[in-house]
């Protein structure tokens, strides 16, 4: 008898996993993962509508055009900030000098943009950014050329770059920004027609990404989603974005930050999820010896990743000051750190 036989029960399931799957097949696919604890994003879609009803209840203010666009402008910087924990807790390590980085940032863009021989705007962030690079850069080193604990290395440095902040700022106490690009980050409204252009163009990159996805997927013989459930998503995104630009209109308009919020969402989404650097982050995360033996820089992977986190604590403080139109020797205290941690595990990011 030949050895080379396929086996008929696995070539029946090779062709099952090859075939397109239906509507039935993929709504009973998500009750299973529901029924195994897998629920993904619901608890949090119903605690935001637990939250609206009862702060609503509490307040017939809260649910109105001109609280939504306030949160929005009000939540950019920590998400942000946000961003960048993500991957630090991929990594199973943790970041604790993101709020005092995000001043120094903060401090240094408007020390750098001071009247009467200050810099461009551009230049003065840029350098900023690059601050905040160095420093994620150096902690990265420390923890991993030292092999010391993440917690000890960012805990040094919330007290280190507060004091750096506090050196900064020196005497002056607060330092008002005057440059209109900059405060127009996050005080910028959309006018009406560029709201509508703006959700029109990204609901039609998001259909084409979707659709080209499972046609890739289908010709390399890969498990698709049914074409309704991909046509429902993108009914569904915008039927909500929408509504968000509608409502928004209702007040000032479509925040610039809530646009440049969804646009760095979904590049780190996409540098998390489809590409070689955000396979590896995963690795290291799930197990770092193992990563290694399979030929990853884990080291190298670690100082980027912290680099990634400075640096977006950086831009979040930049959008901080700039809601502000000041920076002063709070910035980057309060329970900042806490609640940028907060939206990364909240979000569904372990801890």
């Amino acid at each position: 008898m030949s050895t080379n036989q396929a086996n008929p029960t696995t070539e029946n399931a090779l062709l099952a996993s090859q075939s397109p799957q239906t509507v039935s097949g993929y709504i009973q696919g998500y009750l299973t993962r529901m029924r195994s604890g897998d629920i993904g994003s619901l608890p949090i879609i119903l605690g935001l509508v637990v939250i609206a009803i009862i702060f609503q209840s509490l307040n017939e203010n809260y649910l109105t055009p001109r609280n939504f666009v306030n949160l929005i402008v009000q939540m950019a910087g920590i998400t942000t900030i946000a961003i960048g924990v993500v991957y630090v807790l991929l990594l199973g390590e943790i970041d604790l000098s993101i709020g005092y980085v995000s001043a120094v940032s903060a401090v240094l863009m408007t020390l750098l943009l001071r009247e009467p021989d200050g810099w461009p705007w551009y230049a003065s962030m840029g350098a900023a950014l690059i601050a905040a690079a160095i420093i994620g850069i150096v902690q990265g080193l420390i923890i991993t050329k030292f092999q010391l604990p993440s917690f000890i290395v960012t805990l040094a440095g919330l007290l280190v770059w507060n004091g750096v902040v506090l050196i900064l700022i020196g005497g002056g106490g607060t330092i008002i920004i005057q440059d209109k690009v900059v405060i127009g980050i996050a005080n910028y409204f959309l006018p009406q027609i560029w709201g509508w252009i703006v959700v029109g163009v990204a609901v039609a990159l998001f259909a084409a990404s979707q659709i080209t996805r499972n046609q890739s997927r289908r010709k390399r013989g890969i498990s698709t989603r049914p074409f309704p459930v991909v046509i429902a998503q993108i009914v569904g995104l915008a039927v909500v974005s929408a509504i968000v630009v509608y409502v928004c209109n209702q007040d000032r308009g479509v925040p610039l930050v809530g646009v440049i919020l969804v646009i760095l969402l979904t590049g780190f989404t996409y540098l998390a999820t489809r590409t070689p650097f955000g396979r590896y982050v995963y690795a290291v995360g799930g197990n770092a010896e193992a990563a290694r033996r399979a030929g990853i820089n884990v080291d190298r992977i670690k100082i980027l990743v912290f680099m990634i986190s400075s640096v977006m604590a950086g831009f979040g403080g930049i959008v901080l000051a700039s809601r502000l139109r000041s920076v002063d020797t709070a910035a980057g205290g309060g329970n900042l750190l806490l609640n940028s941690i907060a939206a990364a595990v909240i979000g569904g990011t372990s801890l």
